[in-house]
This record gives structure tokens, C-alpha cells and sequence, in this order.
């Protein structure tokens, strides 16, 4: 029988790692695939949950003797500390593998170094396979430890015409049920949910992720944030009802900003240091305005519904353009129909200079 190609191993390696999404945080996704001496797959793993076992170490339980002599194939640089589990690199160099081919290496500088334990322990180490689609799998993970606060989802859900409510302020519902579902498994994948203070002023949102059918609640909850820089959060509003860990993020305790409000990059900073990888900005013209003036966001997720309005808030004011030649410029990822809506997923592009 054939034996399995680096690339193919690599490839079941990153859809391995995706099955952790949501889970893992504040630790990577991480896809591990074991293939012996003559190509074999004899094992594979990803990492489940944060304190659980690593990738690495699940494909080793699963091959065994097989594995000795064999290649190993994960999606990021095997860890090299000992935290709440042992260093990889260590158990891939007791299980005698002879090649590990890493897709992207690690930069976080307390797991780092797992490539060179391994070379300096004889074992053949190559980088680069597949690199794009690991990063793409891990990139909220991946860009937070880089730079030091969160990667920011900005969501948001409007008309045609980008009215996110009616004149009247009526704005329930504005996409199909099938659209808010899917806005509740990509809460289900995020660290955090934000939201302004004038949101849950108007609107009492819950910023749960659940299943809207039964109303539910998902057993991992996002941290809810509020943007609340005078503490106007009413003691009763349902973001304090106990369903998920809350934060009232004011100016007093994070910082004031320029514009005398809340400090954006003081917030994020304050949220990676608790554990946040990856937010979801949600509720907010204004703050969704600030955010993407500041560059802060990292990635858009817009709901549009086929209804047009012709009058009321629109979803998103004052993000510091003033002229077309300052507009925020895309690039659409996808484009999907999810129910009557489309979900159009874009990334802002980087400004030259």
C-alpha cells in the first residue's frame, strides 16, 4: 500500500486542528498526523481543550511503537515548556520519531524552541508545509501572541441599504433566524463578545451564545464586555444575569482614550492578559466607528438582509473618514448565503506607509 504524502498529512492536519476551534483558547488549534518509516498513517490527534493533552502527545498514544522511526507532521512548532502538560518536543524525541515537519513555527516565546530541542536531539526538523492554510486555521491565536491583544471580529447586521434599525428604532428582527444562528456558532468561537454601553442601554442584548431554537446555552461562554466609560450599565441589565462571565470595562478602571471615552488599545492589551486570543465586536455604530478609526479591527462579518429601509441608524457612524480618498478599503473573503441573507466576510486592507 502507498505510503501518505508530507503534504497530504499535512493537509488532514489542519482540518484536525479546526475541530478544536473555540475550545483551545488561550492555547492554539493545533493538528498532529503520525505517519511510520514507510509513509503509514498510525496516528492522528489535535488539541481539544485548554489543560488537555497536545496533539502530539494523542497521535503518539494512538501509534505507539509505529511511531519509532517514523515522521510526524503538525501544524505549529511542537511546544517546548512545561506547563499544565509536558514539552512535546521531548515526548516526540522519547518516542524515537526521526522527522517532524512543522507548517508554522510557534511565537510564543515561553512554548518556543521545539525545533531546536529537536535538532539538537538528531531528530530531522523541516518548516514551511502548507504554512498559509496553518496560519488560516490559527489565526486569531496566531496574530493575538504576536502583538500582544486580541484578533477583532467586527459583526454586524443591516439592510440592504445598511440601516441597522428602522426611524422608529425597532431592529428585531432585521436578519432571518438562520443568519442569527449563525451569528450564535461564531460567538461560540470567540474568547469575547464587545459591545457599547448604548447598546445594552437600548437594546438588552444577553451576548450569550446559545441555541436559539431551544434557547439553550452553549457550555462555553464568551467573556461579555461593555464599553461603558461613565458606568451606566443598570445593575438589572441582562449582561449581568449570571449566564456568563461579565466585565463593565470604564474609563476609570482601563484609561481614558483621546476622544475622553474608554481607551481602545488599553482594553485589548487588558483582555489578552486575561486569556482573550480572539473577540467579536458586536453591538455599537459608535464603538464599531472607533474601533476600525483606530485600525483595531482585524476582520468584518456582515449580515445583510434583502430589505431596505430608507431611514434610520445606520451600522456603523464616524470611523474617522472624512473623504473618499480616507475610505476603509476590503477585500471580500467570502461571500455565503445563509438563509434569505448573505454573510459577506471582508479584511481590511493595509494602508501604505
Amino acid at each position: 500500500m502507498a505510503g501518505v504524502s508530507v503534504d497530504e498529512a499535512m493537509r488532514r492536519a489542519v482540518e484536525l486542528a479546526a475541530r478544536g476551534l473555540g475550545t483551545t483558547s488561550p492555547n492554539p488549534v493545533v493538528g498532529c498526523v503520525l505517519l511510520d518509516a514507510d509513509g503509514q498513517v498510525v496516528g492522528e490527534g489535535f488539541h481539544a481543550y485548554a489543560g488537555g493533552p497536545h496533539a502530539e502527545i494523542v497521535a503518539l498514544a494512538q501509534a505507539g511503537e509505529r511511531a519509532r522511526g517514523g515522521t510526524a507532521v503538525v501544524t505549529l512548532e511542537p511546544c517546548d515548556h512545561t506547563g499544565r502538560t509536558g514539552p512535546c518536543s521531548t515526548a516526540l524525541v522519547s518516542a524515537g520519531v526521526a522527522r517532524v515537519v512543522i507548517a508554522v513555527p510557534d511565537p510564543n516565546p515561553v512554548a518556543a524552541g521545539g525545533a531546536a530541542t529537536l535538532r539538537a536531539a538528531g531528530v530531522q526538523v523541516d518548516l514551511g508545509v502548507r504554512a498559509a492554510e496553518a496560519e488560516a486555521g490559527n489565526i486569531a491565536w496566531l496574530t493575538s501572541m504576536r502583538r500582544g491583544w486580541p484578533y477583532v471580529i467586527w459583526k454586524f447586521a443591516a439592510t440592504l441599504d445598511g440601516r441597522s434599525a428602522a426611524a422608529d428604532g425597532t431592529s428585531m428582527w432585521i436578519t432571518s433566524e438562520a443568519a442569527r444562528m449563525d451569528v450564535h456558532a461564531l460567538r461560540g468561537t470567540v474568547d469575547a463578545v464587545i459591545a457599547g454601553v448604548g447598546t445594552v442601554l437600548t437594546d438588552d442584548p444577553r451576548l450569550t451564545a446559545r441555541n436559539l431554537r431551544d434557547g439553550t446555552l452553549a457550555i462555553r461562554q464568551p467573556l461579555r464586555v461593555v464599553v461603558d466609560s461613565s458606568a451606566r450599565t443598570p445593575a438589572d441589565a441582562r449582561v449581568r444575569d449570571g449566564a456568563a462571565r461579565t466585565w463593565i470595562a470604564t474609563a476609570e478602571e482601563v484609561g481614558v482614550g483621546p476622544d475622553g471615552r474608554v481607551d481602545l488599545p488599553a482594553l485589548l492589551a487588558t483582555l489578552h492578559g486575561r486569556g482573550v486570543r480572539a473577540a467579536l465586536l458586536e453591538g455599537g455604530p459608535t464603538l464599531a466607528g472607533a474601533f476600525l478609526a483606530a485600525g483595531l479591527v482585524d476582520k468584518i462579518v456582515g449580515y445583510v438582509a434583502p430589505r431596505l429601509l430608507g431611514a434610520g441608524p445606520t451600522a456603523l457612524v464616524d470611523a474617522g473618514v472624512t473623504t473618499i480618498a480616507e475610505a476603509i478599503d476590503l477585500e471580500y473573503v467570502d461571500v455565503t448565503q445563509i438563509g434569505p441573507d448573505l454573510r459577506i466576510t471582508a479584511l481590511p486592507r493595509k494602508r501604505e506607509g
